[in-house]
């Protein structure tokens, strides 16, 4: 299961919101250097600021990030590292960043899996134990589809499967595949509540007490970190044991 960073947790809204707003930033600054300014000619950038929009990002804060990333701004470079270790119960952790000092972000990375109770490896310790995947939801709720109609569009543009939930489509593609199979898609009118690349664990494993309440405070630590942007973990935490640890 991936760890939903962009997600405000109870009793951290504020902080939580301004900790999206730099994450979101620095990928739309990483993606408008790499690719220009222009979204329709780039499509992480597209897609970097349609997340900043899902979560009312003010226009200023990303018009600002674009022009830092054209040569307006500060000549700051960043690098995406990956970094691979286990967390309470054995769960495998693979640790997204966006740095532009990596002995600090390698530090204080570090330094969460040792305070919370884990460790960080080597790289490729546990990254084979996942799948990169494009991943595109759609909420039932707003968008109530006839899932048979969905699965046939989805497979038709190019998607690997559709799983249902009580609450959500999810549709999934190669990761190569992510772009055209978004566009083909909404081409026909479908719009996401998420749309990224992310690393599917291959099993999870099911965590409960102690070490679900230390997992739980490692994911917050790591979400405080402004170099962290994505967390993805393999754990697996029954509803009840989330509302036990709140």
């Amino acid at each position: 299961m991936k760890f939903k960073l962009f997600k405000d947790r109870k009793g951290k809204a504020d902080q939580a919101k301004n900790n999206q707003f730099v994450k979101l930033g620095r990928e739309i600054f990483v993606a408008a250097r790499k690719g220009g300014p222009n979204p329709d000619a780039n499509f992480a950038l597209k897609v970097a600021m349609e997340s900043a929009r899902r979560i009312n990002m003010p226009k200023d804060n990303i018009e600002r990030a674009i022009k830092k990333a054209t040569g307006e701004g500060d000549n700051v470079e960043y690098e995406e590292i990956m970094y691979e270790g286990y967390g309470p119960g054995g769960i495998a952790i693979m640790v997204k960043c966006l740095t532009d000092n990596r002995n600090r972000t390698a530090a204080d990375v570090r330094a969460v899996f040792n305070k919370r109770g884990g460790n960080m490896g080597e790289s490729g310790c546990v990254s084979y134990m996942f799948d990169e995947k494009g991943i595109l939801t759609i909420d039932r709720e707003t968008h109530p589809l006839d899932e048979d109609e969905l699965m046939m569009q989805a497979l038709e543009a190019g998607a690997e499967d559709v799983t249902v939930s009580e609450d959500h489509f999810e549709i999934t593609t190669h990761p190569h595949e992510f772009e055209k199979v978004k566009t083909a898609l909404e081409g026909q009118g479908l719009e996401f509540a998420e749309a990224n690349v992310s690393w599917v664990p291959q099993n999870t494993i099911k965590v409960e007490g102690e070490n679900a309440e230390k997992l739980m405070k490692m994911m917050d630590s790591f979400d405080d970190l402004d170099d962290v942007q994505d967390v993805f973990s393999n754990y697996e935490i029954e509803d009840e044991e989330m509302a036990r640890i709140g």
